[in-house]
């Protein structure tokens, strides 16, 4: 049976709506996930192409913007695998330079996988503080992770810890893989947010007294849901086995 049948079929009994049924269940999902490689999912051919890659011999491939050519970081393709109520999976293909923005997965539970390349991670979660402010406004979050990712590599993100709010840079041809349980769905409440550094700072917030005011990033979320200008996710086509409902 193909490796990503026994993950879905995991998924399966293992998420529910209203996200992972237990710590156990979603550890034996990413006992699965880990077994995914490239070749499982239609992708061996990419991941060649990743392993024998040179940054000295790369062309630019950035689209054109306002500002010249180049300006825009190159289009990631996005290859969608399955989706229902419980759970979605897809793979985000990132050409070299490529950056995903940062961007949140609010109450959900997400598992990703680097099938190959390399990438750059930066991810963060809210400080609890006493009155929340407008979302509009800077909030203060604390980093939870700020480092190069080497495939293969499997990270798992809670609705309120483990890094919800991230963005990825992909440093070589890199592919992620994701398992999102629930799945996106905004008639839910589980809308994507996209956010940027602020220099601001919100000075009626009074942060923990644990927390180190030098250790603190103010977030600003982007109105109405929409990505930074230049952001652009193609659809893919998805070459691996298919997963039937």
């Amino acid at each position: 049976m193909p490796k990503i049948k026994n993950l879905s079929d995991a998924c399966k009994v293992s998420f529910s709506p209203d996200g992972p049924i237990s710590e156990e269940t979603l550890e034996r999902v990413r006992a699965l996930l880990d077994e995914i490689r490239p070749l499982d999912l239609g992708l061996d051919n990419e991941a060649q192409i990743a392993r024998t890659w040179n940054s000295s011999t790369r062309q630019q491939n950035g689209r054109r913007g306002r500002g010249g050519p180049n300006q825009y970081a190159p289009t990631i393709k996005y290859l969608h695998i399955h989706e229902c109520e419980s759970f979605s999976m897809g793979i985000f293909c990132m050409p070299p330079s490529s950056v995903i923005p940062l961007h949140n997965h609010p109450g959900m539970t997400v598992l990703s996988k680097l099938l190959y390349g390399k990438l750059h991670a930066e991810s963060y979660d809210w400080i609890d503080v006493a009155d929340p402010t407008d979302p509009l406004k800077p909030r203060p979050a604390r980093c939870v992770r700020d480092r190069e990712m080497t495939a293969p590599e499997t990270t798992i993100l809670y609705p309120d810890r483990g890094g919800n709010i991230h963005t990825f840079r992909a440093i070589t041809p890199c592919a992620l893989f994701d398992v999102l349980s629930p799945p996106y769905s905004a008639e839910n409440g589980r809308d994507c947010s996209y956010f940027q550094k602020s220099s601001v700072k919100e000075p009626s917030v009074v942060l923990p007294s644990e927390i180190d005011s030098s250790e603190v990033v103010w977030l600003e979320e982007l109105e109405d849901h929409q990505p930074p200008e230049g952001f652009v996710v193609a659809r893919g086509l998805y070459k691996g086995p298919v997963i039937r409902r």
